[in-house]
């Protein structure tokens, strides 16, 4: 149900808002999930990528810092390794903010936990490839080589839960996903579970779409499953925001530009 008193409505891009609403919850732990992940929506409109997924962001931080939370866990992506599109760039950037606050605010703990897919979510490929199979078809599938991370909603949830216990301010901890699955065999396989005789058309990839995606970063070195099994450890470089800077950016172009300028501290040349 979503009409009790302990059902919130609000906009993490309002600051405002969450300030008062940690203030008067007093939550001990927050799992940060919320976000805009519709890859090709942002690549034409990166700004909002920045206004949600790294601006809403710090706003959760800065509330959790307020308040003294206990734990923040930032729920991040796979596509947080090697970004290459503005969902990835913008959940990387996310990863970076948590690490800093873990070193502004050493009494809290401070994590972030990336992995792939999670079957049956909303908008998954699951649930997208049920609904066009319900339609009579066709499946629709970027390429015939692409594949990705999957895992389950429980297996995501109980990972996310150990992960908030295990893991030390600041780490980014990497959910092991086990072996990347090819899109068009899920849909062979649902095709076939269904019984009936449907198209599979392959549309291209989009634009700035891996064909395979990863869990670790290039400039990364991963600590394998020192604090759990399935659980890896990196670390990325904190970033400390220039709010007023960020209020300068007007465009779609210069939000992307940033957000390129920003995913890495090497590569920055403003915050």
């Amino acid at each position: 149900m979503l009409d009790g008193d302990d059902t919130i409505l609000a906009s993490i891009r309002d600051r405002d808002s969450i300030v008062d609403i940690f203030t008067k919850r007093k939550p001990q732990i927050v799992f940060h999930a919320a976000a805009l992940k519709h890859m090709p929506l942002l690549e034409h409109y990166p700004m909002e990528a920045l206004k949600t997924n790294v601006l809403g962001t710090n706003n959760l931080l800065d509330a959790a810092e307020i308040i003294g939370v206990e734990t923040f866990v930032n729920i991040s992506t796979d596509k947080a390794a090697n970004p290459s599109s503005a969902l990835g760039t913008s959940k990387r950037i996310a990863e970076r903010l948590t690490a800093s606050r873990a070193t502004s605010d050493p009494e809290s703990k401070y994590v972030s936990v990336r992995f792939g897919n999670v079957l049956g979510s909303r908008g998954s490929v699951l649930t997208v490839f049920e609904k066009q199979i319900k339609d009579g078809g066709p499946l629709t599938v970027t390429d015939p080589e692409v594949d990705r991370f999957f895992m389950t909603i429980p297996e995501a949830c109980q990972l996310v839960l150990q992960a908030a216990a295990v893991g030390s301010s600041g780490d980014t901890l990497v959910l092991d996903m086990g072996e990347p699955v090819k899109i068009a065999d899920v849909a062979k396989t649902l095709i076939e579970q269904s019984g009936r005789k449907l198209e599979i058309v392959y549309t291209g990839l989009r634009e700035n779409e891996k064909l395979s995606e990863e869990l670790f970063d290039n400039a990364e070195k991963p600590v394998l499953g020192r604090k759990h099994e399935a659980l890896s450890e990196v670390r990325v470089d904190p970033l400390e925001l220039d709010l007023g800077k960020l209020a300068e950016i007007d465009s779609h172009q210069a939000a992307r530009t940033w957000m390129d300028r920003n995913i890495y501290a090497h590569r920055s040349d403003t915050k």
